[in-house]
């Protein structure tokens, strides 16, 4: 079993990914750290308490930071998670006597020391935690087994931003935080949207998890309901991009990814805030900024269909019915992966894109 930390900012594919991880038997979850992002630190942490209530672990939440690393405020999203965080739906009284004592960035690092070189902190939210933690201990960065971040774009398959033309939320909400994480001299792998946006979880999807996943699956369709008209309005696609999900994936299937290394910077400020430029290791550019830094891990492409099978299978019982196909007398939707690199359904409509 692979020992990790979850930091989060719940959010929609934020739950996702967390009902993904927590039935996961390769994954020990060892703590859950909230920070600012998707909505304010309260609602995120609350949402969190509430997904521990739902998905049945045991591992503590601790609050993290509400504020950036330079005390700004966020902006918050629910134009995109809803007004709660979590698709509008129910969410149960949570007791925040629940919580654990410490905050987020010290849970963090004490989880690691207690552990040492056999945590992978798998962070999708702003990086505001994970850059505190790293001030106040530096050491952790010799002590982690990695950190798994989505986050960033890299123009890969012209995924470039989806707060700016340039930036991805995650980073943009604190790129100095990013800036302090990605130059650090752990082992960070990113998933952006160069691979997340090519992952659509489509109606037909959808169905099929809702259909023959069980109480998960029902949740998992539930909460992705707001979501879906979001992406359907502004993306012009009918499904969604679960993209806190693949950072989960990465570390349970690496080889559904393909890397690229070299160091990356972060832009801090002016229009390009939160763009993240990664130089590939033996490119010919004259020495600069990126080369006091250490090499990084950028994801430039997924294997799509391995990516929804993955997911699909955690949720999707073997036997009568099979994530790789249906059997032909459920009375559920057919889905396969080879049908899945974009099906018809997921294809943009006609019509420019519209901003997250």
């Amino acid at each position: 079993m692979r020992k990790v930390i979850f930091d989060t900012d719940p959010g929609v594919d934020d739950a996702m990914a967390l009902c993904l991880l927590t039935r996961r038997p390769e994954l020990e979850l060892l703590g859950v750290t909230t920070v600012h992002g998707n909505a304010d630190i309260d609602t995120v942490t609350r949402n969190a308490l509430h997904l521990k209530q739902r998905f049945g672990f045991k591992a503590p939440v601790a609050k993290g930071s509400g504020v950036t690393l330079l005390n700004r405020q966020g902006q918050g999203a629910s134009h995109v998670h809803g007004r709660n965080g979590l698709g509008d739906i129910s969410v149960a009284d949570t007791d925040p006597t629940d919580l654990d004592d410490r905050r987020g960035h010290r849970m963090m690092i004490d989880l690691v020391r207690a552990h040492p070189h056999e945590v992978t902190i798998i962070a999708v939210g702003p990086l505001t935690n994970l850059a505190r933690a790293l001030d106040k201990d530096p050491e952790i960065a010799r002590l982690v087994q990695g950190v798994v971040v989505m986050g960033g774009a890299f123009g890969i398959h012209g995924h470039t931003g989806n707060v700016s033309p340039v930036a991805e939320a995650n980073i943009a909400n604190d790129p100095e935080a990013a800036e302090a994480v990605f130059t650090a001299t752990w082992p960070v792998t990113i998933i952006g949207l160069d691979v997340t946006q090519q992952v659509v979880m489509d109606s037909a999807y959808l169905d099929c998890l809702r259909q023959a996943g069980g109480e998960d699956g029902q949740f998992l369709w539930d909460v992705t309901r707001s979501y879906h008209a979001f992406h359907q309005r502004t993306r012009r696609i009918d499904g969604v991009f679960a993209h806190d999900s693949l950072a989960v994936a990465y570390v349970l299937e690496p080889g559904l990814f393909t890397l690229r290394r070299g160091p990356v910077r972060v832009v801090c400020g002016g229009i390009a805030s939160g763009q993240t430029i990664q130089k590939p290791e033996h490119s010919a550019f004259p020495l600069g900024a990126w080369d006091a830094h250490a090499s990084q891990s950028v994801a430039v492409d997924v294997d799509v269909a391995g990516v929804l099978a993955l997911y699909a299978g955690t949720f999707i019982p073997s036997g009568p019915v099979s994530p790789l196909g249906l059997h032909p007398a459920a009375t559920v939707p057919v889905w396969t992966p080879g049908a899945q690199t974009l099906s018809d359904a997921s294809r943009p409509l006609a019509g420019p894109p519209v901003s997250r």
